[in-house]
């Protein structure tokens, strides 16, 4: 089945540290329409912390999705382009986000 193209959209994502386990974790940055809350699985590399250190800041494309009723979360393809962000383009992006909003 092909995906569905027009299910993705530009998130900024940033990586965190889990309070309980220490792991690295991706979550949707605030200001956008998604909460900071959401989980985000995408490829694992992300939250690699000898390569992207917590605090590291992304541009994937991601759809809301869940699997089988479960809870939602955003999905980024694994095999998908991936920018890093640094402060300043991260902030650009969501003021461009904040401008566009209905």
């Amino acid at each position: 089945m092909a995906r569905d193209s027009w299910a993705y959209r530009e998130v900024a994502v940033e990586s965190v540290a889990d309070p309980r386990s220490g792991v690295l974790r991706l979550r949707p940055m605030a200001g956008q329409a998604f909460a900071p809350t959401l989980p985000v699985r995408a490829a694992r590399a992300l939250t690699d912390a000898a390569v992207y250190p917590a605090g590291s800041r992304f541009l994937l494309n991601a759809k809301l999705t869940d699997r089988l009723g479960g809870p939602q979360f955003l999905y980024s393809y694994h095999g998908d382009a991936v920018t890093v962000l640094s402060a300043a383009a991260a902030r650009r992006f969501l003021l461009a986000f904040r401008r566009g909003r209905i």
